[in-house]
């Protein structure tokens, strides 16, 4: 994906809620990304397909913006959806005490906490064409995601249970399915990095 030119550098911290123990990841981004952008970015690091729909989530001051690809099947009178790749993650979210969801498969609902750790400022005197380029890129992360289409948190842990136990009835089923290399422990930061630079 290569670097990015921008004024602001985020620290987030993502984990995919309700499962333990947590699968999370921690990653550097540019500012200036589209939430879109950032939609792809995580998906990379977090191991999904990119198969589904997603909308992120800000509540500030007990009102909640959602962002997500505009669909009209989607919207009603009580959410209006606006458009991710028209919007910036450093003017949508430009305060560290601020949280970001992201669900990603609106059947499953994979939930993600977004944590902004900390935000870096490229500093006034500073600014110029080329002063500040950021590289996205993965620090440091635990477990593997849940495979596509399992059938959320109830039917993730449904499916360790069986994977984890030679001698239950879907084992077999559940681990050609699955595929001989899933490992719901294991996790590459240089994995994620690797898919990172060469996303589109």
């Amino acid at each position: 994906m290569g670097s990015y030119q921008s004024e602001s550098c985020y620290y987030l911290h993502v984990q995919l809620t309700g499962i333990e123990p947590p699968i999370w990841r921690e990653m550097v981004v540019p500012g200036a990304i589209s939430l879109h952008t950032l939609h792809k970015m995580l998906q990379v690091v977090m191991g999904w397909e990119n198969s589904h729909l997603y909308l992120f989530r800000l509540t500030i001051n007990k009102k909640t913006m959602v962002y997500g690809l505009p669909d009209p099947d989607w919207e009603s009178a009580d959410m209006r959806i606006r458009d991710s790749r028209r919007t910036k993650l450093d003017a949508t979210v430009w305060a560290e005490w601020l949280t970001l969801t992201y669900e990603y498969d609106l059947g499953d609902s994979w939930m993600h906490q977004i944590t902004i750790e900390k935000i870096e400022h490229l500093q006034e005197e500073n600014r110029n064409e080329d002063a500040f380029w950021i590289t996205p890129r993965c620090l440091s992360g635990e477990r593997a995601c849940p495979p596509e289409g399992v059938g959320g948190i109830g039917g993730y842990t449904s499916f360790l249970e069986a994977l984890r136990n030679p001698k239950h009835p879907e084992h077999k089923r559940l681990r050609q399915w699955v595929g001989a290399s899933y490992h719901s422990e294991l996790f590459s930061v240089q994995q994620a990095n690797s898919a990172l630079a060469i996303l589109d």
